[in-house]
C-alpha cells in the first residue's frame, strides 16, 4: 500500500479520489492540502501549508491550481517524494520550474489523466500520419462553466501532439471572429464550450473532400481522472527521477 498526500483535497477532484481511495486496498490518502482545510469532514489530516504535514508520504497527487506550484515542488524535492501533477494552466515558467523539479524527482505530468483520452490522442497522430495535410483539423472541447481556462490543457495537448506528427508545421488557431480570410491549410483550430456541468468532451476532426474523419471522447464522470491519477500515483511511485506522461503508462500496460 502506498501513502498519498492529496493536493487540493477539498477541490471537486480531490473529493472524487478520496472516494475512490475509500474503496481501494492498495492506496491510503494518509494527508490533504487545502487552502479551506475544514471544508470538509475528510477521513485524514488536512493541512493548509505543506511544512505541516507530519505523516510519511510517498507520492503527491495534486489537482489544486498553479499558484500553489512552488511550494509543491519544494515540498516533493526536500522529501524526495513522486509527483502526480494534473493541475492545468500552468505557464511556460511553471512547466520550466517543474522539468528542474524533476531532475531529482520523479514527476507524473498529463493535462488529463483519462485512459480514454490518452488512447484518442494515440488516434489522432496516426490520423495525422495518413491523412497529412489534405485534411482541415479542427479540435473543439466542451467542459463545465466554472472551469477557468480555455482552450483546456487537453485540447492543447492534442493539438501539439498532432503538430509533432507534422513535423510543427500547423498554426493554432483558437478565434475566427476576427478574421475576414479564407482558412489556411496550415491551421489547427481550437474551440471551447464553457456550460452547466460537462465532465469534459474532446472531439477532433479531420475535414477532407467530401469526407469527415471524427475522433471524440466523452467523460461521463470525474471518475475516470480519479482513476487515471491513481494509476499514475502507483506508477510513478517506484520510478526514477524524471518526467513521465501517460503515453510512457500505457506502452508499459501494453
Amino acid at each position: 500500500m502506498i501513502n498519498i498526500l492529496m493536493s487540493g483535497c477539498n477541490g471537486k477532484m480531490g473529493q472524487v479520489i478520496t472516494k475512490l481511495a475509500a474503496s481501494l486496498d492498495n492506496i491510503h490518502i494518509a494527508a490533504g492540502i487545502s487552502r479551506q482545510p475544514d471544508k470538509y469532514h475528510n477521513p485524514y489530516p488536512v493541512y493548509k501549508e505543506f511544512n505541516q504535514i507530519k505523516e510519511k508520504i510517498d507520492v503527491v497527487i495534486d489537482f489544486s491550481n498553479p499558484d500553489i506550484l512552488p511550494e509543491l515542488l519544494e515540498y516533493c524535492k526536500n522529501k524526495e517524494t513522486a509527483l502526480v501533477l494534473a493541475t492545468t494552466g500552468l505557464s511556460p515558467e511553471d512547466y520550466n520550474s517543474v522539468r528542474l523539479a524533476a531532475e531529482t524527482i520523479p514527476v507524473f505530468m498529463s493535462a488529463n489523466m483519462s485512459l480514454g483520452i490518452n488512447v484518442l490522442i494515440e488516434l489522432a497522430r496516426t490520423a495525422a500520419s495518413k491523412l497529412g495535410l489534405g485534411f482541415d483539423i479542427e479540435i473543439l472541447e466542451k467542459h463545465h462553466n466554472e472551469k477557468k481556462d480555455a482552450p483546456s490543457g487537453t485540447a492543447l495537448m492534442i493539438a501539439n501532439e498532432i503538430n509533432e506528427q507534422l513535423d510543427n508545421s500547423m498554426d493554432f488557431i483558437y478565434d475566427r471572429s476576427q478574421k475576414r480570410e479564407k482558412r489556411k491549410t496550415s491551421e489547427i483550430g481550437i474551440s471551447a464550450i464553457r456550460g452547466g456541468t460537462i465532465p469534459g468532451e474532446h472531439s477532433v476532426f479531420f475535414a477532407g473532400k467530401d469526407e469527415i474523419v471524427e475522433i471524440k471522447h466523452t467523460a461521463i464522470s470525474r471518475d475516470v481522472f480519479g482513476m487515471g491519477a491513481v494509476k499514475a500515483a502507483l506508477y510513478i511511485v517506484n520510478k526514477q527521477k524524471g518526467i513521465y506522461d501517460m503515453k510512457s503508462m500505457l506502452k508499459e500496460m501494453i
